[in-house]
């Protein structure tokens, strides 16, 4: 089974991970709003169903605001958005997936945001940055989830 590439095309990233937890526990954690705030940003609207409309609020001064909208949706599998950070001067329409994969008692992530104009400066030093970005997320959802756990 491929979880994803090592060497991913220039207009994406891929990251990933390996979780102790089940698909459906990390399922919910990338799901459930209040799980999203603690490890990620607050989602505002947010449902997993295909269609939906949301925005993340991005913790900065000003707050800004990355509008998304749910474009495929496979409960403990998979969930499809796009991305587009409304604080751009020119805002760009990514897509990010989430896969999730059973790998013995937990789950391996592998995230994929892609979209990226190779042809423009900007959004290749926005791709590098969020490849940094999201692999600081995966650690923090691996944290939030190891808290959860402990607390339960």
């Amino acid at each position: 089974m491929s979880y994803g590439t090592d060497n991913p095309a220039p207009d994406s990233v891929e990251v990933g991970k390996f979780l102790p937890q089940p698909p459906g526990v990390v399922w919910h954690a990338i799901t459930d709003p209040p799980m999203l705030e603690r490890w990620l940003m607050k989602p505002v609207g947010f449902d997993a169903a295909v269609g939906t409309g949301f925005v993340f609020a991005v913790p900065t001064a000003p707050t800004g605001e990355i509008a998304c909208e749910v474009l495929k949706s496979g409960r403990n599998q998979r969930l499809t958005y796009s991305w587009v950070d409304l604080r751009a001067k020119h805002p760009a329409r990514w897509i990010l997936d989430w896969a999730l994969y059973p790998q013995g008692c937990g789950t391996r992530i592998i995230l994929k945001h892609s979209g990226f104009d190779t042809n423009d400066r900007k959004q290749m030093m926005a791709r590098n940055a969020l490849e940094r970005g999201w692999r600081t997320a995966l650690t923090r959802l691996d944290e939030t989830l190891d808290q959860t756990a402990s607390r339960g």
